[in-house]
């Protein structure tokens, strides 16, 4: 969206910075709508489709708690939860200000303001709603992926590149990621899409089934072997084949597979007749790269085989910008299936999920919230009608996370910023950085 299209709403109980509003936006945007009286915020837009809302950190109203820009702020995101909130703040407001980006503000801007800078923070916020899509359904076909974080933008970048060809593509994630959906999503944006797709849980299979479920097998091969069937590969040919938990395999199986990707054929149990395959390989596991690249857990030449692209799915606490958007998608999914009202997300509710670890990531994150419907009695969700699973230890760190310095980073920046209460200057201090650095840092985190 361009500015000269967008509608702008001011609310500021300063009649100059309202004159001053209205002379800078009046010939820059299609419509601009100022007023000094916040009381009137709900029926301006339930009346009115505005784009951006800029909105000022206190008023001279009967609240007097040095909260009235949040305060305000709740009650136009609860109006309209997906329009861009500007705060205008005093710079001594700025740790407030930096609480209520938490709460759902998009930006705000320091008093006096320059008008260019003004302009410009619009003009991003506009850029960014005009790409932004509340369920990102990638490429042409395919099952919906969510996420706007930047770490997802790099897996869609990914994804867009492979998909059309044929290369073998390895998937890393911790658990609960959703590698199943990016597999499914390749095979469904490839030349394969109408053969097909085949998944495999690999790391669950023995020796034997192992053999049997891949392979196939002939009548008689072993006992129970009462009738010829056909093993994965060979139901797959033409098509996609999906090894979840590759990671987990012993390396008798590796040397199995290896063999039968090398030759791109397999030999049925009970047959000494080869059936020539044709397939795309996409595996996937929780272990890291650098585990797997261990040849005393994994073969090399396998590991060469399989990785010709590797596709690597951040956990959802890297993805702080993506929670809200897919919290909205499963309460309205559960809400449609277990034939609820539509719910609305208190702040406290939002802020108690942003703020949770989900060490079980985006799986914990849907289990949670299919809870939080069946349980809920009232169609406006408050933080305590959410609750987390004893399953998953927030205190227990893996191994990928204890290797993630930005991961380390973001937790330490925000208990240091909680503990001081939101101060800026005491928590820059205690972090040993700048002010400036710290808030580049929030900014890059979405703190």
């Amino acid at each position: 969206m361009h500015l000269h299209n967008s509608n702008i709403l001011v609310i500021d109980d300063d009649e100059d910075v309202l004159v001053a509003m209205r002379l800078l936006l009046k010939s820059k945007v299609k419509e601009v709508v100022v007023n000094k009286n916040p009381n009137l915020i709900t029926s301006l837009l339930q009346n009115n489709h505005f784009d951006v809302v800029i909105l000022d950190m206190n008023f001279n109203g009967h609240i007097n708690t040095g909260n009235e820009g949040i305060f305000w702020l709740n009650r136009i995101k609860k109006e309209k939860p997906n329009i861009d909130v500007i705060l205008i703040t005093a710079y001594g407001d700025i740790s407030l200000a930096i609480r209520s980006l938490k709460e759902g503000a998009s930006d705000f801007i320091l008093k006096p303001w320059k008008n260019e800078k003004l302009l410009e923070t619009i003009k991003d916020l506009l850029e960014k709603k005009k790409k932004k899509q509340p369920q990102k359904l990638y490429l042409d076909s395919g099952p919906k992926i969510i996420g706007d974080s930047e770490p997802m933008q790099q897996v869609f970048l990914k994804l867009k590149k492979v998909a059309p060809t044929d290369a073998n593509v390895l998937i890393l994630g911790e658990n609960g990621t959703g590698k199943d959906l990016i597999a499914k999503a390749i095979h469904d944006n490839s030349l394969r899409k109408n053969e097909p797709f085949v998944k495999v849980d690999v790391g669950a299979l023995t020796d034997t089934l192992f053999e049997s479920e891949l392979f196939g097998y002939k009548k008689g091969a072993f006992t129970d072997a009462r009738e010829d069937r056909k093993g994965r590969f060979e139901t797959a040919h033409g098509g996609t084949l999906f090894l979840d938990e590759i990671g987990n395999i012993t390396l008798r199986q590796q040397a199995r597979l290896l063999t039968v990707l090398q030759n791109r054929e397999i030999t049925p149990l009970g047959s000494n007749k080869a059936v020539p395959i044709d397939i795309r390989l996409i595996c996937a596991t929780n272990i890291s790269i650098s585990d797997l690249a261990d040849e005393t857990r994994f073969r090399k030449d396998l590991l060469y085989r399989i990785n010709t692209v590797d596709i690597t799915i951040p956990a959802l606490r890297n993805r702080g910008a993506d929670i809200p958007l897919l919290a909205t998608y499963f309460l309205k999914f559960y809400a449609e299936k277990y034939g609820k009202e539509h719910f609305e997300i208190s702040p406290g509710f939002m802020q108690k999920i942003k703020t949770h670890p989900f060490s079980g990531n985006v799986r914990e994150l849907q289990y949670a919230l299919e809870r939080a419907v069946i349980m809920a009695e009232h169609p406006t969700l408050q933080a305590s009608d959410i609750t987390f699973s004893v399953f998953e230890n927030p205190n227990t760190i893996d191994s990928n996370k204890e290797t993630n310095l930005d991961a380390i980073e973001r937790n330490t920046i925000f208990s240091v910023i909680e503990k001081n209460n939101g101060n800026i200057s005491k928590s820059a201090k205690e972090l040993g950085i700048t002010r400036a650095a710290l808030y580049r840092r929030l900014n890059k985190y979405d703190l």
